[in-house]
């Protein structure tokens, strides 16, 4: 078994690769060639934390199974440690013997950041210029990355409730190389007034940890495409019903939407929307076998909540990227 830390991960595992494996770990696991129990929480007795755990198999060429364990715990912003802190532990499926123990905040920020860049260039409109990032975290950041290559953006807005930190983000991402698909450096700023960097964006990816909505659908005009990221919960939400309820709307994983996704099953509850409103999983679209963007008016939205099929994939790429790297731990020392 190899032992892969964060710094390995960072360095093998880059957006373009996993943006493909994001595509390709969709459409499979629409098609059920995997197996995906719902997520399980313990809490943490008198600590505000919890244990997760995420088991999963995924089949085809990348067949394996195994199981992702984070705790997440409130920390203050900017924490360097984050919230989530975990690992992957991947199992070769023909002899369950283990494979590889990875560092998990790593793989879960690339991953996720790829997923919404895939789901971004299977949804969004071709000649989105402008795009927003609400959030200034570790996600932010990535996101701000990844998506930038799947469209012509010209610009690449951060927005934050706290300003310094959207600043912050600002002032690292100028220092990157990082080009849109288009192969041009964006302007990059930092918006103050929320509603009208949404109204005027073309893509909005949220990656916050807000507990209620704080994002009002009468910001939403025709031809835009959400993607939301932050909230993984049932009981949090980033937008408001009528966001919901403007949108086509694409999930990720049916069962896992119909359990946590705390936008959805709110509007469903107040009777804005009905359970149909869910158009169907990415992966579908991927595929070609669901219509995704219908016309350029459409308001377009992806609800991330990340599957383990994710993860998995993800894994099996950074080991077949290895050539070696990482640290052998001998199972029978």
């Amino acid at each position: 078994m190899r032992i892969y830390t964060r710094s390995d991960v960072e360095a093998l595992l880059g957006y373009t690769a996993c943006i493909e494996e994001m595509r390709t770990v969709m459409i499979a696991t629409s098609e059920r060639r995997c197996v995906l129990p719902l997520r399980q929480f313990m809490p943490i007795p008198n600590r505000p934390g919890k244990l997760g755990l995420m088991p999963g198999y995924l089949g085809g060429n990348n067949e394996c199974f195994g199981v992702k364990i984070v705790s997440k715990f409130e920390r203050p912003a900017g924490d360097p440690r984050g919230s989530h802190v975990g690992a992957v532990m991947l199992f070769d499926a023909a002899t369950g013997l283990p494979m590889a123990l990875i560092e998990g905040g790593m793989l879960t920020a690339i991953r996720t950041a790829s997923m919404t860049a895939a789901a971004t260039a299977a949804l969004a409109r071709g000649d989105s210029r402008q795009l927003l990032i609400v959030g200034a975290g570790e996600e932010a950041w990535h996101h701000a990355r990844a998506v930038l290559g799947v469209r012509p953006f010209e610009r690449v807005t951060i927005w934050a409730r706290d300003r310094t930190r959207a600043a912050q983000l600002v002032a690292r991402l100028v220092t990157t190389n990082d080009k849109n698909s288009a192969g041009q450096r964006p302007a990059w700023q930092v918006a103050d007034d929320l509603a009208e960097a949404f109204s005027s964006a073309d893509v909005i990816c949220t990656v916050t940890s807000a507990k209620s909505p704080f994002i009002s659908g009468e910001w939403c005009r025709p031809g835009q495409h959400l993607n939301l990221v932050g909230s993984a919960i049932p009981t949090t939400a980033e937008v408001d019903d009528l966001t919901v309820s403007r949108a086509r709307f694409f999930v990720d994983y049916r069962e896992a939407a119909f359990a946590a996704a705390g936008e959805l099953l709110g509007a469903i509850a107040r009777g804005v929307v009905e359970a149909s409103h869910v158009r169907g999983e990415i992966g579908e679209v991927f595929a070609g076998t669901l219509a995704g963007r219908e016309s350029d008016a459409d308001i377009t939205l992806y609800k991330s909540l990340g599957v383990t099929a994710q993860d998995l994939a993800a894994g099996m790429r950074l080991m077949r990227n290895a050539a070696g790297a990482g640290t052998e731990l001998a199972l029978d020392a």
